[in-house]
């Protein structure tokens, strides 16, 4: 019933936005299944695990300008009927992956122990982290070519293919991983291998996919007048991203030196916004490709229409998800401790997030979609570094004046409350048409 009252762009929109949420809960599911499986090996290994996937998720979110970047280029040539060129971006775009991730892999290779001890691994965690952290540089480059190719079928509008793709290289991931880590025993590396081969083996099905959209290129040796913009967008992203990382790192610093409970409750919302962010994610991916090929055709009003329609959609997604956290907010932290302290705590930090948090960071993160559609690195990667400014002193008041969990969100929601304002007010004048 509800489809029915939906128009031609937001049938368009929730019909990328569906395949875009399986894509974006493959990486989560990697560590999920990971997880669960080294879980039962022993604390030290699980430990290690954690170490490990916290320097991969840092890979991955250096890495996402690729996928972002791609999107945009290869939509707007889409859109304005430049097929060749669109050709050209991608070529471009995998060849700059290569020259990435080559160093990272590297990095990570050689640096495993000295990464993992500066997150503060020791002792046993320390080696198993390392030895995990070496096993995955082999699949690093594998692993940027997805986040690319994902950026070359978004910008085509194929969002099926890759959540297929990804979804089996989970599943496959799931069955060789316990094979080999119960099976044939080997532990910490058999979780690595397994999950390094099933990234070769995706990157090898996009590698076929991707044929097709890649062969009409003019170019398929690397050329630099072509790789400098995404190198441009990568900038500015990367100072967006790395600003995102820092509040959300600072309030979980702040939380680990009030006391425990507050930690374990803060622990707990982050979840549940994690969780939350993944499904409004879905539907801001969708705005990258549909403004991008509207901007491409030359047409701003159509942009601008598709940027209204994915900020509603949102709204109403948001405002369920806050309206369920907040009703349930008594009963939620439950699910995850039975400490009295950890659940208040985190009762009025869930209340916190359902009322002031979920409905503007929606509209923060529909507008990012249409920004990034818009290719308006610049802005985004701006901003993020003002608002940071923002919150650093006002984190450390908090911290200082032992303002609790409470003081924590509502530093949180301010954020996402400044960054749905300047994202509104960017698009609307990006979109204008008088």
């Amino acid at each position: 019933m509800f489809l029915s009252r939906l128009d031609a762009t937001d049938r368009r929109v929730v019909a990328l936005a569906v395949p875009a949420l399986g894509s974006l809960a493959a990486e989560p599911l990697y560590v999920l299944v990971d997880t669960a499986i080294v879980g039962r090996l022993g604390t030290p290994q699980l430990g290690g695990l954690a170490l490990a996937a916290t320097v991969m998720s840092l890979v991955v979110s250096f890495c996402t300008f690729l996928t972002y970047g791609t999107t945009e280029r290869v939509a707007r040539r889409i859109g304005a009927g430049r097929t060749i060129e669109a050709a050209d971006s991608g070529v471009q775009a995998m060849w700059l992956g290569g020259l990435v991730s080559a160093p990272l892999a590297l990095l990570v290779g050689f640096g495993a122990a000295p990464l993992a001890g500066a997150l503060g691994g020791s002792g046993d965690v320390l080696e198993h982290a390392a030895t995990y952290l070496r096993i995955s540089a082999v699949g690093i480059p594998a692993l940027v070519f997805i986040l690319t190719a994902q950026g070359v079928q978004r910008g085509v509008s194929d969002y099926r293919r890759p959540m297929v793709i990804l979804l089996a290289s989970n599943v496959f991931n799931a069955v060789f991983e316990i094979l080999l880590v119960f099976g044939l025993d080997l532990g910490i590396p058999g979780s690595a291998w397994s999950t390094v081969t099933a990234q070769v083996l995706a990157a090898a099905v996009f590698a076929v996919v991707l044929r097709r959209h890649v062969r009409p290129a003019r170019h398929h040796r690397p050329r630099w007048v072509e790789m400098r913009p995404l190198v441009a967008a990568g900038r500015h992203l990367l100072l967006r991203s790395a600003s995102m990382l820092v509040v959300l790192v600072g309030a979980t610093s702040i939380a680990s030196r009030t006391d425990e409970p507050t930690l374990a409750a803060h622990q707990v919302v982050t979840s549940m916004l994690a969780f939350i962010a993944l499904a409004l994610d879905a539907l801001a991916i969708p705005a990258q490709t549909l403004v991008a090929e509207q901007l491409g055709r030359g047409d701003t009003a159509a942009a601008g229409e598709v940027n209204r329609r994915v900020v509603r959609l949102t709204l109403w997604c948001a405002g369920t998800l806050g309206l369920l956290i907040a009703a349930s907010s008594p009963l939620l932290p439950r699910v995850f401790t039975g400490d009295g302290a950890v659940v208040s705590r985190a009762t009025v930090a869930l209340l916190v997030l359902g009322v002031a948090v979920i409905v503007p960071g929606g509209i923060a993160y529909a507008t990012d979609g249409s920004l990034i559609g818009a290719g308006d690195y610049r802005f985004l990667g701006r901003a993020a570094a003002a608002y940071l400014a923002v919150l650093v002193p006002l984190g450390a008041a908090i911290l200082a004046a032992d303002l609790g969990i409470v003081a924590i969100w509502l530093a949180i929601a301010l954020w996402v409350i400044m960054r749905a304002f300047a994202n509104t007010h960017r698009a609307s004048s990006l979109f204008r048409t008088d």
